[in-house]
């Protein structure tokens, strides 16, 4: 399959390319449409013949009045998938179409002929598929139809990567550059299916609960993170708002897109200088959440404070310069070469207090089995765990290597 022939080649909200590669993947000639019927692209593939209602619709940018026009669009907008329409005029081509929708939102329709050449087996999986990918592209060329909202979400990226200073950005996001203020982090609890679609629907949800918070709340998309800058007031209770404002926009998401969502909540900041340090910890509980157990999937940094701060510690790097692999490294690496799981039943032990009978349980072994296991290890590797700074050190490395991955 050519490169220029996939969803993966097309530039987002480049709808014209994305038609050409639809009618490829299905077999006929496509347009995209709005929810009104205006044409706001169609394919151009040489061998893919159109018929006179995909012409007039072409040249007039709008699906031309017929008797039954609106019944169809309305089949389309009802229909949970692709639908079919057999056409008996002679010089009017069969078709298929399926709505877009981000969520219960419509953002349009997909309309393929099924002419000359006949679509082949799996046109209405590919249409459906193709619906999927139309939807990322439509959400992503109505926000670059809107130039303001644009600009603001580039400044906004600039301020949350600290390349541009708070009193700069203030003019341009018109807010003060004393505004405090509280970064709210979102990302998908599990990977997406069509990378990138979830981001697209994300931001414009979050988007529509930013401004009901606040006239001047701002969100923005980067790397699979959305992220939302709330101006907040500097009083009792405001921290209690933001989290339900965040558990509010995940309810939303779920409901609307079947997608979880976790949600970090930065500090506030006095400044807007302060912004990127309220963004990285709002990263930080993020990455807590995503390698935590619990049920929670809205915190904020004070929540996880313990797991954050073993995060902080994984960032800073390895161990001191200059000592050779200790007893940790060596029984990671005896693991990786004899699958054995001497690591894991250490750390188990270390979290249990070295107490046998709930760190066995915890591995499903017999708690003497577990007791010759330690002492194993403790002579294979030369580890005193009877030494206080031993078994913090122990313990610390394994944690840090079990949340590393």
């Amino acid at each position: 399959e050519p490169a220029g022939d996939t969803y993966a080649s097309v530039g987002v909200g480049d709808l014209f390319a994305l038609a050409n590669v639809i009618a490829y993947q299905v077999g006929g000639a496509v347009t995209v449409e709005d929810p009104r019927g205006h044409v706001l692209a169609h394919s151009s593939l040489p061998h893919q013949e159109i018929d006179e209602i995909r012409r007039k619709a072409i040249l007039g940018r709008q699906t031309p009045h017929r008797p039954g026009n609106s019944t169809e669009y309305q089949r389309v907008i009802r229909a949970a998938g692709v639908v079919r329409f057999d056409i008996p005029a002679a010089d009017h081509t069969d078709r298929l179409a399926v709505a877009v929708r981000a969520g219960s939102q419509l953002l349009g329709l997909v309309w393929v002929l099924d002419g000359n050449p006949a679509l082949g087996e799996g046109a209405e999986e590919a249409l459906e598929e193709a619906a999927k990918v139309t939807a990322l592209h439509l959400l992503r060329a109505r926000t670059h139809r809107d130039p303001d909202r644009w600009r603001r979400g580039e400044v906004l990226g600039a301020l949350l990567d600290g390349e541009l200073s708070g009193h700069t950005a203030a003019a341009q996001l018109g807010l003060g550059d004393d505004t405090p203020t509280t970064v709210v982090a979102f990302a998908q609890s599990a990977p997406e299916d069509i990378p990138g679609l979830a981001g697209a629907r994300i931001v414009d949800l979050v988007t529509l609960y930013c401004e009901a918070w606040h006239p001047q709340a701002q969100c923005t998309a980067a790397g699979g993170t959305v992220y939302a800058l709330l101006p907040v007031r500097a009083e009792e209770g405001a921290e209690q708002r933001v989290v339900k404002f965040a558990e509010n926009v995940c309810d939303t998401v779920r409901r609307s897109t079947n997608l979880l969502l976790d949600a970090g909540i930065g500090a506030t900041g006095a400044r807007l200088d302060q912004v990127p340090a309220s963004r990285r910890a709002a990263d930080r509980v993020l990455r807590a959440l995503a390698t935590g157990t619990g049920s929670s999937r809205v915190a904020t940094a004070e929540d996880v404070r313990s797991r954050v701060t073993l995060l902080g510690l994984l960032e800073r790097g390895a161990p001191p310069a200059g000592l050779s692999p200790g007893p940790v490294q060596r029984i990671i690496g005896h693991d990786a070469r004899h699958a054995t799981n001497y690591a894991q039943s250490l750390l188990t032990y270390l979290n249990a207090f070295g107490e046998a009978i709930p760190a066995a349980a915890a591995l499903s072994v017999h708690e003497n089995t577990l007791r010759y296991r330690i002492r194993r290890i403790q002579k294979l590797f030369s580890l005193d765990l009877d030494d206080p700074d031993t078994r913090l050190a122990t313990w610390l490395e394994l944690r840090l290597h079990d949340l590393a991955g």
